[in-house]
This record gives C-alpha cells, structure tokens and sequence, in this order.
C-alpha cells in the first residue's frame, strides 16, 4: 500500500452499520501505519540519527553534505502525513468500538424485553389454562352476631382461600382449625366465590357470646 493510499484510508469514513470485521480491519491499517512510520524513522535514524526537528544547515548557513537531504525531507513528510492518518484511524476504531458496544447493549435490552414478554404471555397462558380458582369448602351456616357474620360472610359461600389456607394446600378441615386457633385476635384474609364473584372479607378470629371464634359451621366440598 503506498502512503497516499494509507493516507486515503486512513481519512475514509465508516459508512453503514459497523461490525467485528470492520474493526478488525481498521487495526490491520493501524499497525500497517505504525509499521510506515517506523520505517521512515529508521530512514532518518540512517542519516546520522538526524530526527525531525534537526537543522538542514550548516552553522554557515550552507545545506548540510553529510546526510541526504532529498531522502530526509521525503521521510520527514512522510511522517507527519502518517502521523495524521494514524490519528484519523484510532478516532475511527474509537467511534466502531462504540456503536458496536452501543448495538450490543440494545440487543441485550431486546433480548431481555422479549424474555419478558415471553415469560408474561406464559404466565397468562398458565393463567388461563387453569381457570378460575377452586373452592375447597363452604360456609354451611352462620350464628347471628357472631365474628363470622360480623365479617361478611354469608351461608353458601365457596371458600377458596382461608388464611395460609388455600386449594393446594388443603387436606381437611383441621387446616382451617389450626389457622383459627393460631390466629385469635389477628385479622385472616378470607377469600369466597359468592353467585360467581370472588369476595374479598376480612375475618378476626374472636371470643363471643356463642361457641369457638368464628360462630359458622364450614364443610369440605368434594374435589
């Protein structure tokens, strides 16, 4: 490649998207520089170690005899000029290396996006796959006055969660004991489906006029 070649390339602009190839290709032009500008150093370096700010002249004023004037102008030249080219370069390799970091962090947010939406239309469509929630027992009936009625329950009210209880943990009424009996005086989270509708009641387990906390009879439902 010759310098005005380098020098072409060196200053061309990247144009449409960048990729890995693309930046591996401004590092082959790079070193390729830095190897032409070594060589027009050592050019220098052969004429007496003469360098790029060393006089021409003579103390008198006459072009020096002892270096080759011609090969140490051409070199000087030759360096600045590549010098120019190598900073267009790195500037290039700068800007590829930060639209393809740039790109990479798009994709992982895309990537991430569709994971989510992925994960959510799964979730719906486990959602829906399994339907309304089941009730596992039924309120039989209900004292008057009692912590039951006081909280909103009602006879025939499918209970779907009780508490800590719910359809997939339920084996038998002592379950619904148990949460009762640990409970007393603490608000319960009490789920029923009523003519179709989930109802959301708030139930405090309390000692009143009646026998035990809840004043209503529950039975299991047939699963």
């Amino acid at each position: 490649m010759s310098d005005e070649e380098a020098r072409q390339g060196g200053c061309s602009s990247q144009a449409g998207g960048v990729t890995v190839s693309d930046v591996q290709e401004l590092m082959r032009r790079k070193e390729e520089i830095e190897a032409q500008i070594k060589a027009n150093y050592d050019v220098l370096e052969s004429q007496k170690g003469i360098g790029m700010n060393e006089p021409l002249v003579d103390c008198e004023g006459y072009p020096r005899s002892d270096v080759d004037l011609y090969q140490v102008r051409t070199a000087r030249h030759n360096i600045i000029c590549l010098q120019n080219d190598h900073k267009a370069v790195m500037k290039q390799v700068e800007e590829a290396l930060h639209q393809l970091h740039a790109r990479d962090k798009e994709k992982q947010a895309r990537d991430m996006a569709e994971a989510h939406k992925e994960a959510m239309n799964r979730k719906l469509g486990q959602s829906e796959s399994q339907g309304p929630p089941q009730a596992f027992a039924k309120v039989n009936s209900i004292s008057p006055g009692s912590p039951a009625s006081i909280a909103g329950l009602q006879v025939d009210d499918e209970i779907v969660e009780f508490g800590s209880v719910n359809t997939q943990n339920f084996q038998s009424l002592h379950n619904i004991g148990s949460v009762v009996q640990h409970s007393e005086g603490k608000p319960l989270n009490v789920t029923v489906i009523r003519s179709g509708a989930k109802q959301q009641l708030r139930l405090v387990p309390t000692r009143w006029a009646g026998k035990g906390l809840l004043g209503c009879n529950i039975i299991p439902l047939q699963r």
